[in-house]
């Protein structure tokens, strides 16, 4: 009755290492942020797109929340970069460092989220076919056993109607104790 555990889902390293992530997307935004002051007041030079890295990772470790706090974090330092070095930017230039850095923190953050939803959903659904095809397996036992013991009883056979019926109560409290105990709860939680 007891079904084969699942296959575990992979995870990636950063969700089965947060800090490590952690340490990593903070070394990352340390990193650009002092070559992008390194690099000095020259807007040409696109280092501040790579925000969209530690963003990304932010994004698909934590989820939405996660991703669009990293994407703000991005947009403080690339303003601190601009003050600092005293750079010139129009609207076009802080539309193509900001739009990217903050899509890929909603978005990615946003599918990272819903993966987990439905990973969870997918886990639960299968737990409830796993109960249905036990409670079944259960139902029709109990079922099968009383109708021999009623037809042995009917047939005047009392002997073989009270086994058949002692038996079926005997498989019945079996089965329920190994669902529970399969359920890692007991009788009273």
């Amino acid at each position: 009755m007891s079904e084969p555990p699942a296959p575990t889902p992979y995870q990636p390293w950063f969700s089965r290492r947060p800090g490590l992530a952690l340490v990593g997307v903070a070394m990352m935004f340390v990193l650009i942020t002092v070559l992008r002051i390194w690099l000095g007041a020259d807007a040409s030079v696109g280092v501040t797109l790579l925000y969209v890295v530690p963003t990304s990772l932010s994004a698909m470790a934590w989820g939405r929340v996660a991703g669009v706090i990293a994407a703000g974090l991005s947009i403080t330092l690339l303003v601190l970069w601009v003050l600092v070095a005293g750079v010139d930017l129009n609207p076009l230039g802080w539309a193509a460092r900001v739009v990217p850095i903050l899509l890929a923190g909603l978005l990615l953050g946003d599918a990272s989220d819903r993966l987990r939803r439905a990973e969870w959903a997918r886990l639960h659904q299968r737990e409830r076919e796993l109960l249905h095809r036990q409670a079944v397996e259960v139902n029709d036992s109990l079922l099968q056993g009383m109708a021999a013991a009623k037809w042995a009883l009917e047939s005047g056979n009392h002997e073989l109607g009270l086994r058949t019926l002692n038996d079926t109560i005997e498989t019945g409290q079996t089965l329920v104790s190994r669902l529970i105990r399969d359920s890692r709860m007991g009788p009273t939680d």
